[in-house]
């Protein structure tokens, strides 16, 4: 969540179906711009925490679930608005990866945000990207290739 006149340090985890290189997202909705829009899991680092703790922490919060950092892809720094609030983050992305293999094969994984419900599900960045659909942040499609 944006706090107005604050950077927020988050870190996000792209974890990379290995079958067919899918990204596990989840959708959002900007009523501003009455589009959706996916982005890798993850959230706030927080003070005293390294990226890699709050990853698997963040993971293990809203999926319920253990992952393993890979490396660390980049760093980034997003300046956007989002529901008409200015944000401004410092993004750390990590490849990462399931530690029980079997959750590549589920199509959606239950996902909670706070108190709402949702969930993860697989996307493969090129598609969005030709379909005009953002995936944020905006650079990880290029990140990705290769991976």
């Amino acid at each position: 969540m944006a706090v107005e006149g604050k950077i927020r340090a988050l870190v996000l985890a792209a974890i990379v179906r290995p079958s067919d290189h899918a990204l596990l997202v989840f959708r959002g909705w900007n009523s501003r711009k009455a589009q959706h829009f996916y982005r890798p899991l993850g959230g706030g680092i927080e003070f005293g925490e390294t990226s890699q703790q709050a990853l698997q922490r963040e993971i293990q919060e809203e999926l319920g679930v253990a992952i393993r950092p890979v490396r660390k892809l980049a760093t980034l720094e997003s300046i956007f608005v989002h529901e008409g609030v200015p944000g401004h983050e410092i993004v750390i992305v990590w490849l990462a990866e399931f530690t029980d293999p079997a959750l590549y094969l589920e199509e959606t994984l239950p996902y909670t945000e706070g108190d709402q419900q949702s969930v993860a599900l697989w996307v493969i960045p090129a598609r969005l990207q030709a379909q005009g659909i953002p995936l944020y942040p905006a650079e990880l499609t290029g990140l990705l290739q290769g991976v």
